[in-house]
């Protein structure tokens, strides 16, 4: 089995250990993750971070994809059947046709925080909402993933919960995505077993 791990930029992934998890399977990440570590694969679909992205020089030195790459800066572009699709989403997509066969949705919280705010790691920062912003529609995001589950209906997608995360029942309907809680995710990284 070859496992991979997509990290949403939701504050439920906050302090899992990245270069333990990366030791395990390749880590498809999200835009300003690349900032404070390098995953296997960064997907960028906001126009104005992915051209900061290429500017960096980060797309010519690791696989980056985004909508619209800037010539000679190295990015690789959006599958086409996904090109409408979120960052997260798209990179899930890319774990996927890339051949793993189990898939864990790190920080795919797609609710507010523990403060009903918007949830995001990187909230504050260049290129994101303020902090106390309201959170953030992810109607879409629920669809982008339907869409890829079933597309890719051989994998098991497992999305990790933790308090943070929201209970949407569209996506407990999925047959091959299921939900675990954080605690048991953490041990099982830790076991390094059932992965």
């Amino acid at each position: 089995m070859t496992v991979a791990f997509v990290l949403g930029n939701g504050v439920g992934r906050a302090g899992l250990p990245l270069l333990h998890i990366q030791k395990l399977g390749k880590i498809y990440g999200c835009n300003a993750l690349y900032r404070e570590f390098t995953p296997d694969v960064l997907v960028a679909t906001d126009r104005l971070i992915a051209a900061q992205i290429q500017a960096d020089g980060y797309a010519v030195k690791n696989r980056f994809y985004t909508r619209k790459p800037i010539q000679g800066q190295g990015a690789h572009s959006i599958p086409r059947e996904y090109y409408g699709f979120s960052s997260g989403p798209n990179a899930v997509a890319i774990a996927a046709a890339d051949g793993a066969t189990r898939v864990y949705l790190l920080g795919f919280d797609m609710g507010p925080s523990v403060h009903n705010k918007f949830n995001n790691m990187y909230a504050g920062t260049e290129f994101y909402k303020p902090a106390d912003s309201p959170t953030t529609f992810t109607g879409n995001w629920s669809k982008q993933l339907t869409t890829i589950t079933k597309n890719f209906p051989k994998i098991q997608f497992v999305r990790v919960c933790s308090n943070t995360t929201a209970r949407l029942p569209e996506l407990e309907k999925i047959k091959n995505l299921q939900h675990e809680d954080l605690d048991t995710f953490v041990m099982r990284i830790n076991n390094q077993k059932d992965l």
